[in-house]
């Protein structure tokens, strides 16, 4: 592709197709991605209709599915990653050939055409003819791309950047041909008596000139580009190419491709974690910042997760692989950020509209332009005025500039988020991310460490049990959940050295508790409502519970029908929340609390980190719909959760935020997930998104004004004031460097940090 009008015009003609649902090209990544209806299209399909366009196309399979072997089919996005770099490094080396030999070619002609005749063996029409030999090559050799690609634009009826500098530098070169084969077309004139032939000047070294910048600012953008996108190689790069498998016959170590699910994975200290796993055995502390940007290591003992990519630090670790090649964590950034880079923002379309009809428009002003020329221009050199000044618009016209200026910004930006743990979902996200004015917080998980402990348990008078058999039957209920509550209250049980039962007929109600049958007893644990849908009442000192400090959640227990206690649940605070919710409204971000839990609760952990907006008691449904009421208020709405209850909230909201150690559930329903659980890392989220969208406007401004001022300078508007014609050297010039300098804009993001 050679400019944005080459993206605008595939992904017009592909998103025109019979059952394709939404297309979107990248002109910065090269990339198109398809939605389709496979009963109504094939893929193949689709590519024979980039093809038809006059581009080559391939088909990249890239799963995003899990997969727990390594064999060479589950490492599709390591495998096109090494053949796009390929592809990309040979590109590179052609463009280096070329310039290389365009440079060396065009030196001579520069000297040449700058002695203006002063040095007596440079002068001459013999010149002209030396001047041909040496710009040939340069225009028609390694320019040959522009050519080529104008042509088979215009076969088709459509136009390009190579389309102006195909026009611009084969019209210098046309008419110098013309003036030194044949100068007695371009003028003559009587001299002594004599006809003799005037010599018109040539533009040779212009025409060899242009090709010759464009070509470097070529390569320079191609190299920028490539350093924009190196987010997913750094990432990928950080994977451990071994690793120590423990069998029966002892230890062996082999590459990272022969590791399954299920093998037992030696780490030493000072050895990256090859694989995603369990820790069996051993204690040690591990360094998970190039994963979640996180500095300070995180101790690991038996039962803890550990990642790929991670560094091991202290002691010996025996961990039990799980998760290995595209279904590791590492795998799974590493997809989500190239699909965030390969998206769109929104505020690209307008970009995308003009990049349509750039191209034709631009012909249509240098032919305006030559025109103005030659009726207006003076009469003796309007011709060559003419020609300058149409070469010299059509040259310095840049699409490029206003194709590279949103995807650039965007891969940077999403690529630095994931060096920082904050994966962005794609371009849209990113954009509506620096418009959030409300952030909605749960609380559990997210204020809290989601790692409740039972600091209580109450057994009511005239119960008829003890304590012991109330907490044994509350855990043998609550087994059956992955909610903290839950777990926290089996933990209890298994530390008094209690038996806990499987429970039969479980049912999990979201938002109220766990109903259960547990050695042939009814059990119900959960809040008051729960037990009141049941007809069961509560007595009048069921609220009472000796619990530490005021911010704990009550779980009442029923058996057979029967109020019998109450436990007490409490959920430390994360230290840096306080912190957090201070930063986010100090950017003026108005910070709510939503929670299933008990208004006491809610307001003492509210009070606790500075949120003075909280509503508790709330269902999933009454969290989702309390998301909408502020949207419809105008609101840009950001939600941030961790469980399965939030998922209705977080598809509810403008933005979602996902904490990284919540469920499956909450991190596809967000659009940011935070691989750190750290309150702090969703105002770096905003922060960066609101610098990428400077970043984004900046390199939009400087497209359309480089353009705006550009183009009728070229045209020769300040002529008249100051006899001044810009050249095309200097037009070919100003060009290439306006490509450049986007990408280098957008690069600047590599810099970024959160203060």
């Amino acid at each position: 592709m050679g400019c944005g009008a080459c993206a605008a015009r595939i992904e017009s003609r592909v998103g025109k197709r019979q059952g394709v649902v939404r297309a979107s090209v990248n002109f910065a990544t090269k990339v198109a991605s398809v939605w389709y209806d496979p009963a109504s299209i094939e893929a193949s399909g689709i590519v024979r209709e980039i093809e038809g366009l006059g581009f080559s196309a391939a088909l990249q399979q890239v799963r995003s599915g899990a997969t727990n072997s390594g064999d060479a089919g589950g490492d599709d996005l390591a495998s096109t990653l090494r053949a796009s770099d390929a592809a990309h490094a040979r590109e590179q080396r052609v463009l280096q050939r070329q310039l290389i030999v365009g440079g060396v070619l065009t030196l001579p002609l520069l000297v040449i055409a700058m002695s203006h005749g002063s040095i007596p063996w440079l002068a001459g029409p013999s010149m002209h003819w030396v001047q041909m030999v040496l710009a040939t090559p340069v225009v028609l050799g390694c320019g040959s791309r522009f050519f080529v690609s104008a042509w088979r634009g215009a076969v088709r009826g459509a136009a390009n950047m190579d389309t102006l500098v195909a026009l611009g530098a084969g019209a210098a070169y046309a008419y110098s041909v013309v003036a030194t084969i044949a100068p007695g077309l371009l003028g003559q004139h009587a001299h002594s008596g004599q006809t003799e032939l005037m010599q018109a000047p040539v533009y040779f070294e212009a025409a060899a000139v242009i090709i010759v910048l464009i070509l470097l600012g070529k390569l320079l953008e191609a190299r920028a580009t490539w350093r924009a996108t190196g987010a997913i190689r750094t990432l990928l790069s950080l994977e451990a190419k071994t690793a120590c498998i423990a069998s029966a016959e002892g230890e062996a170590m082999v590459p990272l491709a022969a590791v399954v699910a299920g093998d037992v994975v030696i780490v030493r200290p000072g050895e990256k974690v090859p694989v995603d796993g369990l820790v069996q055995s051993g204690a040690s502390a591990v360094d998970e910042s190039m994963l979640t940007g996180e500095s300070l290591p995180v101790e690991k003992g038996p039962g803890s997760s550990v990642f790929g990519a991670t560094l091991n630090t202290s002691g010996v670790l025996r961990i039990v692989a799980t998760s290995v090649g595209e279904a590791s964590s590492l795998h799974r950034i590493a997809m989500l950020v190239r699909q965030a880079q390969g998206s769109k923002a929104p505020i690209a379309r307008f970009a995308d509209r003009v990049s349509g009809v750039f191209v034709p428009v631009v012909l249509g002003i240098a032919l305006l332009t030559v025109a103005a020329w030659l009726v207006w221009g003076p009469a003796e050199g309007g011709v060559r005025a003419a020609l300058v000044a149409g070469v010299s618009v059509l040259i310095i016209a840049c699409p490029c500039a206003l194709g590279l200026a949103t995807p650039t910004a965007i891969m940077v930006g999403t690529g630095r988020g994931a060096e920082r743990g904050v994966l962005f979902r794609g371009g849209e996200t990113l954009e509506a991310a620096h418009r959030v004015d409300v952030l909605v917080l749960d609380k559990t998980g997210t204020i809290t460490q989601g790692k409740p402990s039972v600091t209580a348990v109450r057994v009511l008078q005239g119960a008829g049990m003890q304590r012991e058999e109330m907490l044994a039957l509350a855990a043998s209920a609550e087994s059956g959940s992955e909610h903290p509550i839950s777990r926290a209250i089996v933990q209890a049980a298994q530390h008094d050295g209690l038996r806990v039962r499987e429970p039969q007929a479980f049912i999990a109600r979201v938002g109220l508790g766990v109903e259960a049958v547990v050695h042939g007893r009814r059990v119900l644990v959960g809040k008051a409502k729960l037990l009141a849908e049941h007809g069961v009442t509560l007595l009048a000192d069921s609220e009472h519970v000796d619990a530490r400090g005021d911010a704990f959640t009550r779980v009442h227990v029923a058996v057979d029908g029967r109020a019998v206690g109450t436990i007490a649940v409490s959920d430390v605070l994360r230290p840096e929340a306080k912190e957090a919710v201070a930063a986010m409204r100090a950017a003026g971000v108005r910070v709510l609390m939503l929670t299933g839990d008990n208004e006491a609760v809610a307001a003492a952990v509210a009070s606790a980190v500075g949120i003075d907006e909280v509503r508790a008691g709330l269902l999933p449904a009454d969290k989702a719909e309390f998301v909408s009421q502020l949207r419809a208020k105008g609101h840009r709405v950001g939600m941030v959760g961790d469980g399965i209850n939030d998922a209705p909230a977080l598809a509810s909201a403008d933005v979602s935020f996902a904490m990284g150690s919540g469920t499956d559930a909450a991190i596809d329903a967000a659009g940011i997930t935070l691989l750190r659980s750290d309150l702090r890392a969703v105002g770096e989220a905003l922060a960066l998104s609101r610098a990428t969208m400077r970043t984004i406007r900046r390199n939009l401004f400087l497209a359309f004004a480089y353009n705006v001022a550009a183009i009728p300078i070229a045209a020769g508007v300040l002529y008249p004031f100051t006899g001044w014609l810009l050249s095309p050297m200097i037009a070919s010039a100003a060009m290439a460097l306006s490509s450049v300098s986007v990408v280098l804009s957008s690069l600047r993001l590599r810099a970024w940090r959160y203060q």
